[in-house]
């Protein structure tokens, strides 16, 4: 899989990635960033591992199952129009809240649309998009368990061998996928993710909470 991005959610998808055996390479702005944080992962593997995580260039996004944007909107949407046609055979991950980080208090997209959407409609025609993760914190999504539970990942899109493919890869990494139907539904979660944002102050959560649902 290839990760855009080298924060902070980066390195906790790429931990995940690796906990499931799954080859990563992290793109970044800085090529410098991506390999630091490809030799801090490295760094950080159990004695006698041997990860296969490096930095890379934007060729890695070529022949990749899963390109992940761990970027903040709208970066997304400028990753998905610049890669284009080399996402074909990719499913693009779109992981991000739209939040208005001016005011943080509402979104930045329009009601009745979603990040996720807007960037699917950016991205190469037959590119197939999922939002998933958005509802991770990054501390969290780092162990990939709260309280001894693994995180929920909520994963919605229009194509469901796409939706699968994204399932598959959360619960190698020790997560519990939940496929919740269309890429519509990426407004829901895009409205869960702000409002799990919204509420770390107020109850004290230390950005150490993870959405649950009883299933």
């Amino acid at each position: 899989m290839t990760i855009v991005g080298a924060g902070r959610m980066a390195r906790s998808l790429a931990t995940r990635a690796l906990a499931g055996e799954y080859a990563v390479r992290i793109v970044d702005r800085s090529p410098q960033k991506a390999a630091d944080l490809a030799d801090q992962l490295r760094s950080a593997a159990p004695a006698g591992a041997a990860p296969d995580v490096r930095g890379s260039d934007a060729l890695a996004v070529e022949g990749a199952d899963l390109v992940v944007l761990a970027v903040p909107y709208p970066a997304g949407l400028a990753v998905a129009a610049e890669y284009g046609a080399a996402l074909a055979g990719s499913v693009l991950v779109d992981i991000c809240n739209p939040v208005d980080f001016a005011t943080l208090d509402g979104m930045a997209v329009p009601a009745g649309t979603s990040a996720a959407e807007r960037i699917a409609a950016e991205a190469a025609p037959g590119v197939p998009v999922v939002k998933a993760f958005n509802t991770c914190f990054a501390g969290p999504l780092l162990g990939g368990r709260v309280a001894g539970q693994p995180l929920d990942v909520l994963i919605a899109g229009d194509d469901a061998g796409a939706r699968q493919r994204v399932a598959a890869f959360a619960a190698a990494g020790g997560l519990n996928p939940l496929d919740v139907g269309p890429l519509r539904r990426a407004r829901e979660l895009e409205a869960l993710g702000f409002l799990h944002m919204a509420s770390q102050e107020r109850l004290g959560l230390n950005w150490s909470s993870a959405v649950k649902f009883l299933t």
